[in-house]
């Protein structure tokens, strides 16, 4: 990677850990997904750009991490060939004005509500009390269904159950279950490198969303991380501020340090 500077920064450690996850996905899912749908991503300088057009997930369809302006024009040059949503993930705030420059420049526009990416340590995070909601690993014999629930809870096609199945038992990825006795009823999962863990896909099914609450979820899977002995967590949620986003947009990154 380039050195870094005040005026050629390097991605954030929430970014490159996020980044490195979709990367990952990318590496476990490419070659048992179906060849029309399309699934690219290129790792670039610490950051990457990712397009699976069939995913309605913004998440799956973005440019994140990228701090330069040669590396934004590659990504959007490749970004512009890929079809469905499209979008630039970045903290305007904290951008260079190299790059503020370069998205007036391509005229991107704001997209949707911002997004707040939070960051703790593990000794942030208290201990979850009896009644919060139970847990366990997913088994490997259960990845068709766990990437099933993740496809149902984040309203994607059918078609890719497989994406979420592939990381059920890799290496660097922990897959749970939130359960109501002893049925699934919502699925998480964590991606770890160093001391940091980045957690994504919490969801409970529609069904249950009354019974399992995504706080009292996400409480407990803090909780596996730390016992995982994992000392930061990154995650991030929608915030109710205006957002930035594209069709080529951007989405608006605010980057907090608070409770959760």
């Amino acid at each position: 990677m380039d050195s870094c500077s005040s005026d050629y920064p390097c991605p954030t450690k929430e970014d490159a850990i996020e980044a490195k996850a979709f990367i990952d996905l990318h590496n476990a899912a490419r070659g048992q997904l179906a060849d029309e749908e399309r699934f690219e991503c290129i790792s670039m300088n610490g950051g990457c750009t990712i397009s699976l057009p069939s995913a309605p997930a913004i998440g799956l369809n973005r440019i994140l991490g990228l701090t330069k302006s040669e590396d934004l024009d590659k990504a959007y040059d490749w970004m512009k060939q890929r079809a469905g949503k499209r979008v630039l993930q970045v903290n305007t705030d904290a951008a260079s004005d190299q790059v503020k420059h370069w998205i007036q420049s391509k005229g991107l526009t704001t997209y949707g509500p911002g997004w707040a990416k939070l960051r703790r340590t593990t000794d942030a995070v208290s201990l979850p009390s009896a009644a919060a909601v139970k847990t366990r690993k997913v088994w490997p014999d259960e990845a068709q269904v766990f990437g099933a629930m993740m496809c149902a809870g984040f309203g994607f096609p059918e078609s890719l159950t497989v994406l979420w199945a592939a990381i059920v038992g890799r290496d660097g990825w922990s897959c749970f279950y939130a359960l109501d006795g002893d049925v699934p009823v919502g699925t998480g999962a964590m991606f770890a490198s160093g001391s940091f863990a980045w957690l994504g896909g919490e969801r409970p099914c529609r069904a249950f969303e009354t019974a399992v609450r995504r706080a009292k979820f996400l409480h407990r899977l803090y909780n596996l991380v730390r016992e995982l002995k994992h000392t930061e967590i990154i995650f991030e949620t929608a915030n109710r501020s205006t957002g930035m986003a594209f069709t080529f947009g951007i989405i608006r990154m605010e980057r907090r340090m608070g409770s959760l």
